[in-house]
């Protein structure tokens, strides 16, 4: 969707020119330049301006971000979805279990996508599916989509630069001590498309942060919190260390006790992209976790 914002210029930011403080919001050079495309993309005060227009305290500036993408591509499919938050820049979710979150070969129809372009076109509103946060298909919990290129372009900003805090919930396999950290590079392993290791030589940095908050049995229920996010990485860490999760059909297919890797994306930690605002947004624990623990 097209996202026109407006800024009031404080005394602080007096003598900028245009580029200057937009750049300074973290506005992207590829946001900027989709703006020459529209009329009156840039306006202070009601008049046109231009990049190197000086700025006045008190002024108002506003910008036009056209849309540049269209969400027309994916089979709209209603299904049912756990919003968590929304406005007009974020849509913020719970993917359950056992869901891809982007339509592939043989799953076309069945994937989140399908379910927010159906969400989406029942509010009359038409945009691309822009996930900021990756979540593999038997990982439940809070997934981010923007829904404008600008917010697209600032959060992906904010993943970059490692300033959305992720925090999850992991059932893992033995007792570890109560917290530590895993530093260790994770890499494809080359006989496979989708398979990760750690490899020292290969691999790229990776950093988990977990600390153990409940044991039952031979099992325990970990918090985790990345640093990085490569694929696979918590499950790839937890099993370097000895302490797997179940249920996974690629490093622990041992399903006695769960019927999926019990992985949630609990909670995440992040600033709005647009009103700079700190967000909390937390996704209910699932069944299968619960009642385990």
């Amino acid at each position: 969707m097209d996202r026109i914002v407006s800024y009031r210029i404080s005394k602080k930011e007096e003598g900028m020119n245009v580029l200057e403080f937009l750049r300074k919001k973290g506005i992207s050079r590829h946001i900027l330049s989709s703006m020459k495309s529209v009329e009156k993309a840039i306006l202070i005060d009601g008049f046109p301006a231009g990049g190197k227009t000086p700025l006045r305290e008190n002024s108002i500036l506003r910008i036009h971000v056209p849309e540049t993408g269209s969400g027309e591509h994916i089979v709209p499919v209603s299904m049912p979805l756990s919003v968590l938050f929304e406005d007009q820049d974020l849509l913020v979710v719970s993917k359950p279990a056992d869901t891809p979150v982007h339509p592939s070969v043989g799953n076309y129809e069945n994937t989140l996508a399908n379910g927010i372009a159906a969400y989406l076109e029942k509010k009359g509103e038409d945009c691309p599916f822009r996930c900021i946060n990756r979540l593999d298909r038997d990982t439940s919990g809070a997934l981010i989509l923007a829904k404008n290129p600008l917010s697209a372009s600032l959060l992906s900003r904010q993943m970059r630069n490692r300033e959305i805090r992720r925090t999850y919930l992991a059932v893992v396999k033995g007792i570890p001590p109560s917290k530590g950290t895993v530093s260790a590079p994770v890499g494809r392993v080359s006989s496979s498309v989708i398979e990760r290791r750690v490899d020292y030589d290969c691999g790229d940095p990776a950093v988990t942060h977990y600390e153990r908050l409940a044991v039952k049995g031979s099992h325990s229920l970990l918090e985790i919190h990345l640093e990085t996010g490569r694929t696979h990485q918590i499950r790839v860490h937890m099993g370097y260390l000895g302490y797997p999760l179940p249920a996974d059909y690629l490093y622990c297919p041992d399903y006695s006790r769960f019927p999926r890797q019990p992985l949630h994306s609990f909670q995440l930690d992040f600033i709005h992209p647009l009103t700079e605002k700190p967000l909390c947004v937390t996704a209910p624990v699932p069944a299968d976790i619960a009642e385990n623990f």
